[in-house]
């Protein structure tokens, strides 16, 4: 039994062996297709000819080749290479573009080989495929250059700008520094009003006045008087503007004209001229309020001047950096359009390559990608050529509606370049020294000086000497016209209206009555009443005035001592509290100019420092370019490779430009922190005078 179970083993062994061999003859006379994947894809290949691997018969789908007409399948596995099956009356395009029918063929394909027989053998023709031919096709334009217009702009309307030019037009038009030279202009008016209080004032009071009063007593002249007065009095009034005294000079002039009978002139014309002089011992003497408001004033018209010249520094600044980010926006919108043109060159020789067969249909669309993408960053240095140019304009035109608006601002300086480094030390001492900011605090500690000396005279009392020096001049028309040594009577008069001569009548009746003679009133020799100086008229009175024969003279002392004088004590501390805080402000500001010089320093330093290293690797780039292109055109590179040497070479001139701009930038904040802007380009700030 034994021996039967062996043979039945050595007849299946036998029979394996056999089947095994047909089945290996059979599969090498069958062509394998291998499957898409790009992790297998041939380098040396064009796209779209990849082989596939073997897979089973009924997993294979029909698949469409995407470069063939529509309606025209990829050949059958098992046809030989070039054979293509179409669908029974689908039609097809030929090469040419005409429409035709081709009939369905049957596949034909190899014989398989017997399994009694494995020693069929294969032929040649049974091996992989070859490439496919792809049809030819005409070659596609060359897609134009993008619009480049931009809205508001007309390219006809060209402004050609440097950038002192720019400068120029920004000191007169800008905004900002008119409104900083506008409040320099302010601050003189002011000073100048505030020294209009030392201006001499001239004042004249003309006036009439009647006066009718009822009389009480007999001595008042009468039983109503009646008094007119027409006077013209002038005064000149000014204050020093040294040691705090004021003086007044006046003439008062008067005529008089009254019926008081006891007035010996009538009209009566007086004169007076004088001066009056006060001036203070010790409150208000070294200083008062108007002295301390012109000082303050001067002080703040300086401020303004520093406030102006830094503003004027800011803007020109500002031009700075907006005119090298503009010309900076501009040459990188050029590198875009050369590395388009690039592109579109690219493009015209792959549409010549794919039309001749020499290139897959797939190297087109990864150029028109590129070319896309290309044409995308050139719209957008488009539109940072827009926002630049747009904010240069900004700083260098007055009115909205200006013409200017509508140009195009073409730029003709070049970023400059200094491989010098920068000294620290130099910087900081002219920053010390120039900073508006820094000159305008020594500014505001004079004003507390003159605060704190201000409010320390307050406290002390007031003493005033007061003196009036003034000369008088009377004249007039006699009531009476009489001669000098005149003979009259005593007692005259009607006896029933004067009582002199009713006493006198009444003894004169009594002595009839009694036999005796009548008294006769006794006769004396009377004189004129009003001297012969003081008759006359107006110019009477002017001469008896410069007669200084008649003069008044005035010396006294006011004396005010307050209390307590809280509110000039207090003033004096809150000026001291200001000190301090002022000297807090200007260490504040010292660390701050500090921090901005040492900043900007590094910046140009690395700016310089970035320039020297961008134009290695730019020239760098150049070369790696021109080995790629000799390269693509022997055949040895790919276009992917070709286009990332472009975008380098493109990114590095950038880097290059941006390197050079943010230097010269970097230079205009240098400028800014150390104040030397204005030398720098040349510019000059007059100095308002102070009065």
């Amino acid at each position: 039994m034994s021996i039967y179970f062996l043979r039945q083993v050595f007849k299946a062994c036998l029979l394996s062996l056999i089947l095994g061999a047909g089945a290996f003859a059979a599969l090498a006379q069958t062509p394998t297709q291998t499957p898409a994947n790009p992790a297998q894809q041939d380098a040396t290949r064009p796209p779209g000819t990849e082989r596939n691997q073997s897979i089973p018969e009924s997993a294979r789908p029909t698949t469409q080749d995407p470069t063939a007409p529509p309606g025209t399948s990829r050949p059958d596995p098992q046809a030989p290479p070039g054979t293509t099956i179409s669908p029974t009356g689908v039609p097809t395009t030929d090469t040419l573009g005409t429409p035709r029918v081709t009939p369905q063929t049957p596949a034909t394909g190899p014989t398989p080989a017997s399994i009694d027989d494995p020693t069929t053998p294969t032929t040649g023709a049974q091996q992989l495929p070859e490439d496919p031919a792809f049809p030819s096709a005409t070659p596609r334009p060359v897609p134009p250059l993008p619009n480049l217009t931009r809205l508001g702009v007309t390219s006809a309307n060209t402004l050609t700008l440097s950038l002192t030019d720019a400068i120029r037009r920004a000191l007169e038009n800008n905004n900002n520094i008119e409104v900083a030279r506008n409040d320099v202009r302010l601050n003189e008016m002011t000073l100048r009003a505030l020294q209009g209080i030392y201006d001499p004032l001239i004042n004249l009071n003309p006036q009439i006045n009647n006066q009718v009063q009822s009389q009480q007593s007999t001595l008042g002249g009468g039983t109503t008087v009646t008094t007119t007065d027409l006077t013209g009095n002038s005064s000149v009034d000014k204050l020093f503007s040294t040691g705090g005294g004021n003086y007044s000079f006046f003439f008062n002039n008067n005529r008089r004209t009254t019926n008081n009978t006891f007035n010996a002139l009538n009209p009566v014309y007086s004169a007076s001229l004088g001066v009056t002089f006060t001036q203070p011992l010790l409150r208000d003497r070294s200083i008062d309020r108007n002295r301390r408001d012109i000082r303050i004033q001067r002080k703040r018209l300086e401020q303004s001047d520093a406030d102006f010249r830094r503003q004027t520094i800011e803007v020109i600044s500002q031009v700075q950096r907006a005119y090298w980010d503009l010309v900076f926006a501009l040459r990188d919108q050029q590198n875009l359009i050369a590395n388009l043109n690039l592109s579109r060159e690219l493009f015209r020789q792959t549409e010549a390559r794919v039309a001749a067969g020499a290139s897959a249909p797939l190297e087109r669309a990864e150029v028109q990608t590129e070319l896309a993408n290309r044409e995308s960053a050139l719209l957008s240095a488009t539109q940072a050529v827009s926002i630049a140019e747009n904010f240069l304009k900004q700083l260098i035109i007055r009115d909205p509606n200006a013409p200017e608006w509508s140009a195009q601002i073409t730029p003709t300086d070049q970023p400059s370049f200094d491989a010098t480094p920068v000294n620290l030390d130099d910087a900081m001492a002219e920053a010390r020294s120039n900073r508006p900011e820094l000159r305008r605090l020594r500014l505001q500690r004079d004003i507390n000086d003159i605060d704190l000396k201000y409010f320390k005279n307050q406290t002390k009392p007031r003493i005033d000497l007061q003196s009036t020096l003034a000369l008088t001049g009377l004249a007039g028309s006699p009531v009476q016209t009489l001669g000098d040594d005149t003979t009259t009577s005593l007692i005259v008069g009607d006896p029933l209206q004067d009582a002199n001569a009713f006493l006198l009548d009444q003894i004169n009746q009594l002595r009839v009555l009694n036999g005796l003679p009548t008294v006769t009133s006794p006769t004396v020799t009377v004189n004129t009443p009003a001297t012969s100086n003081l008759i006359g008229g107006y110019p009477r009175a002017i001469a008896n005035l410069f007669s200084f024969e008649t003069r008044n003279i005035v010396v006294g002392v006011a004396i005010q001592i307050p209390f307590r004088n809280r509110t000039a004590e207090a003033n004096l501390a809150g000026a001291r509290i200001a000190r301090t805080q002022l000297e807090a402000s200007t260490r504040l500001q010292e660390q701050t100019v500090e921090v901005e010089v040492r900043n900007a320093a590094q910046s140009v330093e690395t700016a310089r420092r970035r320039v020297l290293a961008a134009r290695a690797a730019r020239e760098n780039a150049e070369t790696q370019l021109q080995g790629e292109q000799r390269l693509y055109q022997v055949g040895r590179s790919t276009t992917f490779l070709l286009f990332q040497r472009e975008n380098t070479l493109n990114n590095a001139r950038n880097l290059e430009l941006r390197a050079e701009t943010d230097y010269n930038k970097a230079l205009a904040d240098l400028q800014r922190a150390t104040s030397t802007t204005l030398r720098a380009n040349h510019v000059i700030v007059e100095t308002p005078t102070v009065p």
